[in-house]
């Protein structure tokens, strides 16, 4: 193993040494419905509790002040943020380009959500923060578990039918997921657009899949032991100077670690959307998230998680995991990704396009440059994603 990866893994250690030890406050940051109230737009926060006691928080545009559109018919939109992420990144580049205000602009009612061991949603009914049973899951429960308890809040508040989706990275992870394993919820979808689509990683060029991808990408080795049940990589003011030194120690650290694996430099960056990021980010998740990824990139398969034959076959009644079922997913479904993501990239996305049956639309980004983290803070983010999402939620909408 290398030096970057000893000292990825040293970052990773520290994370989760700091994550034991946290003095994190949620009140010494900007929160979201105060982020969306500073542009002049009205702002709610919502709790939703999961049947497992996760009480998760969603922040609501309800209307656009632009339009005063309160009394009108409003079809309600659920944006959901990535791996180490929070409801921030859908507002980081302020009201011109970002899309929760662009929706709202376009007369939608916006929900942001936020998936259970973010900064927003660290609160259990029935767990303790502390406990290591808090951080008992994956991706796979905030798919089948926590969207759709927020699906469901959505259409109790609004009292429409069906609700629009757009997910970046895990957000279309667990947007895949939750079709797949309850398919009864393709029902409750209008229409779903997947920024950056991760869902099959053969050809991942991160370089953490390389240096971790080995270590902890199989069930039972040390490094899976240590991190399993574990927060990683809290917002904590502590892991951000870690990381910083990490940027000293090396260049490929700090543009693969710290900005989710951001890969072909910043071409595209807005430097105020990521500043704005930053102030909330990384969010904290469980670890069993990443191991999950990389799980799937060592097995070139999607599929749950897996714990080792041994467990596999008392959950699951087999050696390995079973795979998504993707012809399962039958909502109308519109993907956008671009060539130059190192973490789910064009060849990946062909074959979950191949198996994506249903699929309504394969779009690839027209810019060579543009990377997995410029569907959040690209200067062109507007024209490049937005606006097609809002055309293609329009379109909908006037049939």
């Amino acid at each position: 193993m290398g030096p970057i990866a000893y000292a990825l893994l040293f970052i990773l250690a520290a994370g989760l040494v700091v994550a034991e030890k946290s003095d994190y406050c949620l009140s010494e940051i900007v929160k979201s419905d105060q982020r969306i109230r500073s542009h002049g737009y009205p702002a709610e926060a919502h709790e939703v509790v999961t049947e497992d006691g996760y009480v998760l928080t969603l922040f609501r545009i309800p209307y656009s002040h632009k339009l005063q559109n309160q009394n009108q018919r409003r079809p309600p939109v659920l944006l959901q943020h990535g791996l180490f992420s929070n409801s921030d990144c859908f507002l980081c580049s302020g009201p011109d380009n970002s899309l929760a205000y662009l929706l709202a602009d376009a007369g939608y009612d916006v929900w942001l959500g936020n998936a259970r061991g973010n900064i927003y949603s660290r609160a259990n009914q029935k767990i303790s923060l502390n406990s290591y049973k808090f951080w008992h899951f994956d991706w796979h429960e905030i798919g089948t578990i926590d969207i759709a308890a927020m699906i469901d809040y959505i259409i109790d508040v609004t009292d429409f039918p069906k609700v629009h989706y757009a997910g970046h990275s895990q957000g279309t992870t667990v947007y895949l997921v939750l079709l797949s394993e309850r398919p009864e919820y393709n029902d409750k979808i209008a229409t779903g657009h997947l920024l950056a689509p991760c869902a099959f990683f053969a050809h991942g060029t991160s370089f953490v899949f390389n240096a971790l991808g080995p270590l902890v990408g199989t069930p039972g080795g040390i490094w899976n032991q240590l991190l399993v049940d574990t927060e990683l990589i809290p917002h904590n003011n502590l892991v951000n100077r870690v990381v910083d030194n990490g940027c000293h120690l090396s260049d490929a650290i700090c543009k693969n670690a710290f900005v989710m694996f951001a890969n072909g430099g910043y071409e595209n960056a807005n430097s105020s959307s990521m500043s704005v990021l930053v102030e909330t980010h990384p969010a904290g998740s469980s670890s069993n998230q990443g191991i999950h990824y990389l799980q799937l990139w060592k097995s070139h398969a999607f599929r749950q998680y897996d714990w080792g034959t041994k467990k596999n076959n008392e959950l699951y009644g087999q050696d390995l995991p079973p795979d998504y079922d993707l012809d399962l997913i039958t909502a109308e479904t519109h993907s956008y990704s671009s060539h130059n993501d190192a973490l789910c990239g064009p060849e990946d996305v062909d074959t979950l396009v191949s198996r994506f049956t249903h699929l309504a639309e394969d779009h690839r980004v027209p810019v060579q440059s543009f990377n997995h983290l410029d569907f959040i803070i690209a200067k062109n983010v507007k024209e490049l994603v937005n606006d097609p999402i809002i055309e293609r939620i329009n379109e909908y909408e006037s049939r």
